[in-house]
């Protein structure tokens, strides 16, 4: 029977939440809500709060959630039509009459339940006869224990073409067929014959316990080794996971749920006491398989295999989620052992070694970053523009607008970050031959510069210069790229310059405030604007444009290269402690007088600048 969402949405709307969950569980006022100790998992603290506002409980500790119906089908475990009646008929509503289609093909369902459930007890009943002994030692080789296959319902399908057809005869062929239990063959006059034969057989239930397809192993030599009922009324593949109707229920109390690559995968982890696990049959993850997930966790975690077929389906997963990723839908990741499975790693290490990996997941944003920074080498500055453009592709698939913002800038980061170049050795300019230019004494404000580093106002200075002559931007990315800055709103300004020169080339500054604007960029380089400077020829507007832009250059370059002087500095400073040699006492010198002819020629050309100002 076909219930409109109209109807479901009256029935939610005449039920006042708190008092159908007040009758089995002892509620408290807390503000505009009700908490209690949630009926779903055993604890001591209240984490179950109901909201009759907004018509839904949740549980913080277990991630219960739900409105009036689902608390019935979960707590009560009312089958979802017996639920809506019971408060239909609570809140005085009649429920309509069903279509005569859909009671029809509600009907036909039905039936094919009650097909199933029958072979599935002849299956269980074949696996403890005679021809069962083949299947039972492979299990016992397997080392599936009693209770682990009466659990999963495991069963033997004889290596006959007609023995299950024979025993399920008072159902008919037509609605054995149907149910995907016998093949029909095309040829006219054909007897329809028995579709699994000589294979060790286990159940595929719906999320209320209903068979509702069979997935077979043979037991010796053969292709395909698994083998899955057809789609079925019953039985879409894209639309259910296997072991879905025991991990509901466990999920809440490991407060987690974990997709494996096989059933027998599933079965081994129940086994070992992680009973939170499903696997999807014989598909990739689908949207709608993501959306059952979702329901048991805001973080479902990915377990495959560490082979390349692993990978690659771990990264189908997590491009499949990604467009639908939001606050609480995420995915996490775990890569096995290389040339293991869940079975092999229980078996060999116990559960233990299989719970340390769960507990540090990867996450999305990581396994899509490493996915595409190790895609191919990054040696050009085309291989390292395509991974940009990918990255920011990948972000736009994203539909929830603040999480697509939060995965633009994030992985933008990790990019700049990767590509980003390390400190080069600083070697001082000289103008003259071999010789430095006589030095005139500094001023107290040029002082400031070697002895403060790369402060504010040198960092507003340079970043004014990249605005005025953005021309010497794409020639020289790296080394801005190295800039240690420390204001943020600079090193995002900066940022966002070798972006428009990485995907414009050279740049003048009406087309560089064109892309500030459009990125949403142009309100740092105003306020930058706006703040005083240095007295560097390329933040003086009536200053020689080549010889401020050349300056720009010189200022950039020894900037940066100051970090890895300094952190040469620093070693050699240690070295001479611990060793007291002549030789690191040289290398010491050397450095401190390259560090110091760096901050001479900085403050030397604030000073020549200040003096043509007067």
């Amino acid at each position: 029977m076909s219930l409109s969402p109209q109807f479901l949405d009256e029935v939610r709307a005449h039920t006042l939440l708190s008092a159908l969950i007040g009758r089995s569980v002892k509620l408290t006022k807390a503000g505009r809500e009700y908490k209690a100790c949630c009926p779903f998992h055993n604890e001591k603290t209240a984490s179950f709060y109901v909201n009759d506002e907004k018509g839904f409980y949740h549980c913080f500790g277990c991630q219960a959630h739900g409105d009036a119906i689902r608390f019935l089908t979960d707590a009560r475990g009312l089958p979802f039509m017996d639920a809506v009646k019971e408060l239909a008929d609570a809140a005085g509503l009649e429920v309509p009459a069903p279509d005569p289609r859909a009671q029809a093909k509600a009907e036909r369902a039905n039936s094919l339940y009650d097909v199933m459930e029958a072979a599935q007890r002849w299956y269980e009943e074949q696996l403890g006869g005679l021809e069962g002994a083949e299947a039972r030692a492979y299990l016992e080789k397997r080392g599936i224990t009693d209770a682990t296959r009466r659990r999963f319902g495991f069963g033997y399908a004889p290596d006959s073409r007609s023995k299950l057809r024979s025993a399920l005869s008072s159902f008919g062929n037509d609605k054995l067929v149907e149910a995907g239990l016998l093949i029909q063959p095309e040829e006219t006059g054909r007897e329809p014959y028995d579709r699994f034969r000589g294979r060790l057989t286990y159940p595929i239930r719906d999320r209320r316990g209903r068979v509702i397809a069979f997935s077979a192993r043979i037991l010796g030599a053969g292709e395909p080794k698994y083998l899955n009922s057809p789609e079925t009324p019953l039985f879409d593949k894209g639309r259910s996971l296997f072991n879905l109707d025991r991990a509901a229920t466990a999920s809440r109390q490991a407060k987690r749920v974990i997709v494996v690559e096989g059933q027998m995968d599933v079965i081994a982890l129940d086994q070992a006491g992680i009973g939170e696990a499903v696997a999807p049959l014989g598909t990739a993850l689908t949207e709608t398989q993501l959306g059952l997930l979702w329901q048991l966790s805001p973080s479902p975690i990915l377990c495959f295999d560490g082979d390349s077929a692993g990978e690659k389906a771990a990264v189908r997963g997590a491009l499949r989620a990604l467009p639908h990723a939001g606050p609480g839908r995420s995915l996490g990741f775990v890569t096995l052992p290389a040339g293991q499975d869940p079975d092999d790693l229980v078996r060999s290490r116990g559960r233990g070694a299989m719970d340390a990996l769960l507990e540090r997941p990867e996450t999305l944003v990581e396994r899509i970053w490493r996915h595409e920074s190790n895609a191919e080498p990054l040696t050009t500055p085309e291989q390292r523009a395509g991974l940009r453009r990918r990255l920011l592709d990948l972000a736009a698939t994203i539909a929830d607008p603040d999480v697509r913002d939060q995965y633009k800038s994030e992985l933008l980061q990790r990019f700049n970050e990767l590509t980003r170049p390390k400190p080069r050795e600083w070697t001082p300019r000289f103008q003259g031959r071999g010789q430095p230019q006589p030095q005139r004494p500094a001023s107290a404000g040029a002082k400031a510069v070697g002895s403060g580093g790369l402060g504010a106002q040198l960092t507003r200075s340079v970043m004014q210069g990249l605005l005025r002559f953005p021309e010497v931007i794409a020639g020289h990315s790296e080394a801005i790229a190295a800039l240690p800055l420390s204001s943020r709103s600079a090193a995002k300004l900066r940022d966002a310059l070798l972006s428009a020169a990485l995907l414009h080339g050279e740049l003048d500054p009406g087309e560089l405030n064109t892309i500030l604007a459009d990125t949403g960029a142009a309100h740092l380089a105003e306020e930058l604007r706006s703040q005083k400077s240095l007295a560097f020829s390329f933040t003086r507007r009536d200053a020689d444009p080549e010889r401020a832009s050349r300056d720009l250059v010189l200022v950039i370059d020894t900037l940066a290269a100051r970090p890895g002087l300094d952190a040469a500095l620093e070693a050699a400073t240690a070295r001479l402690k611990e060793e007291g040699d002549e030789a690191a006492f040289q290398e010491q010198q050397r450095l401190r007088a390259a560090r110091d002819e760096a901050d001479r020629q900085l403050a030397t050309l604030i000073e020549a600048n200040a003096a043509e100002q007067d």
